[in-house]
């Protein structure tokens, strides 16, 4: 063999040593926990492997990968792209899949056949509470937010895809901790609000103490209740509702409690009529927003869905965290309105003793109405002209009352107890104010639970601020 033959045969194997072999790792649990099964070879039948219909979760390298829900590649079948799979179930596959073979790079796939696309590992910061503000989104490690113009100004985030490493101080130094997908609408409670430096993507079969994971992400939740101040039968949902009729809860709701991620209500079913959109938090009254006793629909808003700050309802009472951020300025705001807010009235019953005449008799009907009608005549023959038709009606009158004593007895009055009831104002202190003040020359409203003074505290934006 020639030196230039076996230099190109040489080239060729390098080549295909570099490449990333095809490979698929089925996980049992969703999000590529439990036990795991990779194949580089075509699969026909997982019974012979003890992984028939286990296979919740599933990542792919290489190539794409065809997987089917019965042997030997019959049945439903759906083909992978390289990348993760955190859940089966988008596809239909969840505990199903019984055969999985690689797909040759050349061979053409319809576009219905692709599974939905593959989760990219992602993170979001926010800037403020609940995903609001700027924002920062990587696919990959960031050892130090400073050269992002992002250091220390995180206080929300969004994992997507996997599970991500958040650490106080740059190159994953400091406190750190790990947060699985999810939203969480305030890093506070995990004591790094404001304080994140460094961020990395975790790899899916890494082991992580319990104690190294931040409280669990918030699920998106709404709680209705049929009274002010979060009184009376209530009702709670984790998913849109077209129409609160088939709930039992359609026009009834009078406060809300929203948690984990931003919610809009309507008065009108399918998402009709007038609509709020809710940060989480406590609404203790609709009626801040026009609808009290009126909420028809609700659904959930997707966590990167831009919002006008005229669909925002009223802040709520609780749940938002309006103490200070690091180095923010401060405003004073006039206050334009205050309205105090105190609960239902309340309904006051006494009894008191009454005389009440003894009915006397029924009303001879026929013999009243004969009175009238020879009132009537007799008054007819009286004066003339328009003082005619007076003495007529008067007559009538007259003959009807004298005509209704007939047949009537009588008997002396008696005495018996009655009920009386009147509402009265509750004598509780309000349950929180209603706040519009004034900024930039834009109105905004917000719900306290306390009475403001002339001003109130805000920062550049207009938030409140304690």
């Amino acid at each position: 063999m020639n030196t230039l033959l076996k230099i190109t045969l040489a080239v060729i194997a390098a080549t295909f040593a570099t490449q990333v072999a095809a490979k698929i790792t089925f996980y049992e649990n969703e999000r590529f926990t439990g036990k795991s099964i990779t194949a580089e070879e075509r699969i026909d039948k997982f019974s012979r492997h003890d992984f028939n219909d286990r296979a919740s979760s599933a990542q792919v390298l290489g190539d794409r990968w065809e997987i089917c829900e019965d042997a030997k590649f019959k049945g439903r079948c759906v083909v992978l792209r390289p990348g993760r799979y955190p859940s089966l179930a988008s596809m239909g596959l969840n505990n199903r899949v019984s055969s999985a073979r690689a797909v040759s790079n050349n061979a053409r796939i319809e576009n219905h056949r692709y599974a939905p696309a593959p989760v990219a590992a992602q993170i979001t910061f926010y800037e403020h509470d609940y995903f609001q503000g700027r924002n920062f989104a990587t696919e990959d490690q960031v050892g130090n937010f400073r050269r992002y113009g992002f250091n220390d100004r995180a206080s929300s985030v969004v994992v997507v895809g996997d599970r991500w490493e958040v650490c106080q101080d740059a190159d994953f130094n400091g406190r750190c901790v790990v947060l699985r997908p999810g939203r969480y609408p305030s890093l506070a409670a995990m004591g790094l609000n404001d304080r994140v430096s460094s961020a990395r993507v975790l790899e899916s079969n890494a082991r992580i103490d319990d104690d190294q994971y931040a409280p669990a992400p918030a699920s998106a939740k709404a709680t209705f209740y049929e009274r002010q101040g979060f009184g009376g039968k209530s009702f709670t949902t984790t998913q849109q509702i077209v129409n609160l009729k088939r709930h039992g809860f359609n026009d009834r709701a009078s406060s809300v409690e929203i948690a984990g991620d931003r919610w809009e209500v309507c008065e009108d079913a399918r998402f009709g009529g007038r609509c709020a959109v809710l940060r989480p938090g406590r609404y203790p009254s609709l009626a801040a927003m026009g609808l009290n006793n009126s909420v028809s629909s609700v659904r959930i808003v997707d966590w990167n869905a831009r919002v006008d700050d005229g669909r925002y309802a009223p802040a709520p009472v609780a749940g938002r965290d309006y103490r200070r951020r690091q180095n923010e300025r401060l405003y004073e705001a006039n206050v334009t309105s205050v309205r105090a807010v105190v609960g239902t009235p309340e309904q006051r019953c006494w009894v008191e003793r009454e005389q009440v005449a003894q009915e006397q008799g029924k009303i001879n009907i026929p013999v009243a109405i004969a009175g009238a009608i020879i009132g009537g005549i007799l008054g007819h023959q009286v004066g003339g002209g328009r003082g005619k038709d007076i003495a007529t009606a008067g007559g009538a009158v007259a003959g009807a009352v004298v005509g209704s004593q007939i047949g009537r007895g009588s008997s002396a009055p008696q005495e018996r107890d009655v009920q009386r009831c009147e509402n009265v104002p509750s004598q509780a202190k309000p349950d929180y104010w209603d706040v519009t003040y004034n900024f930039r020359g834009q109105e905004h409203s917000v719900q306290m639970t306390s009475a403001p003074g002339p001003t109130v505290t805000v920062n550049s934006e207009g938030e409140p601020r304690s």
